[in-house]
């Protein structure tokens, strides 16, 4: 996968010669390429953003830059391959989720425009909306200063999915939100060796080697951490995705089925 980043802080994105994604450029997996939006400004302060029309706080990145930065960009690709996705970093676009993270990790090329101040001229969206595949996307519904803290959560998201970057192939499986996996439950806890850590133990089911048990109680775990951290994932899940095991659990935990099937908490009070 080739990934491009125009930004004005490409020092911002160092760490992507680290930890995973490194390994994955060293590796020959990804090719990440960084390209400093002021080489394509025009006057002797490398302006890149300018007052809003109409009034208001804040400047906003120019168009100009923009466009012959993405031009060259756009235009470094072989003819005749596929396009790249262009993937906006925006509070007001639609959320990163982790089945967006794997759409786009079966995409050959993608083009982040991490923007600072205002965000970017509406008509530099609009322009490459008409002939590229445009993503406008927000990582949560918070403001950041700019646009690169959301790539590197982007870029890593996507790269970890890439056949070859983790050791271990089925890693991603039973990650939290992954597709299919567990009915969109969070991940339950994990623990390693020793068996002893200051007068904690684990949990004796885990060193049982009673396999069908373990994978219940993960599972009821799960259960437990997603009605106590994220109950609108219950709430909204298909209740065809659980089985009778997974209704128990539910009902201990003060949940149970509405008028449409649908779970809702019915015991507000029931410890969790």
């Amino acid at each position: 996968m080739r990934i491009d980043v125009v930004t004005i802080f490409p020092e911002y994105l160092e760490p992507l010669n680290v930890s995973l994604v490194g390994k994955a450029r060293a590796r020959g997996l990804l090719d990440v390429r960084l390209h400093d939006l002021r080489e394509w400004t025009h006057d002797k302060h490398n302006t890149v953003d300018d007052t809003p029309y109409g009034g208001g706080p804040g400047m906003v990145m120019k168009p100009d830059p923009w466009g012959e930065a993405l031009d060259a960009v756009i235009g470094s690709g072989v003819q005749g391959e596929e396009p790249p996705v262009l993937v906006v970093p925006t509070p007001s676009g639609r959320p990163f989720t982790q089945e967006l993270a794997v759409e786009l990790s079966e995409k050959p090329w993608l083009v982040f425009t991490p923007a600072r101040y205002e965000g970017i001229d509406r008509r530099v969206i609009e322009e490459y909306g008409d002939r590229l595949d445009v993503r406008e996307v927000s990582i949560g519904d918070y403001v950041l200063a700019g646009g690169e803290a959301p790539v590197l959560v982007m870029v890593e998201a996507v790269a970890r999915l890439l056949p070859g970057v983790l050791g271990n192939a089925e890693s991603h499986r039973d990650d939290s939100f992954a597709p299919g996996a567990m009915a969109d439950l969070l991940e339950g806890p994990v623990y390693t060796k020793p068996p002893e850590w200051r007068g904690r133990g684990i949990p004796d089911v885990l060193l049982s080697g009673h396999h069908g048990k373990i994978a219940r109680w993960r599972r009821d775990e799960a259960f437990r951490r997603t009605v106590r951290n994220r109950p609108d994932l219950i709430e909204r899940a298909d209740p065809a995705a659980f089985d009778k095991k997974d209704r128990e659990i539910l009902s201990i935990l003060g949940w149970g089925p509405g008028p449409d099937g649908r779970f809702g908490r019915v015991a507000p009070d029931v410890e969790e």
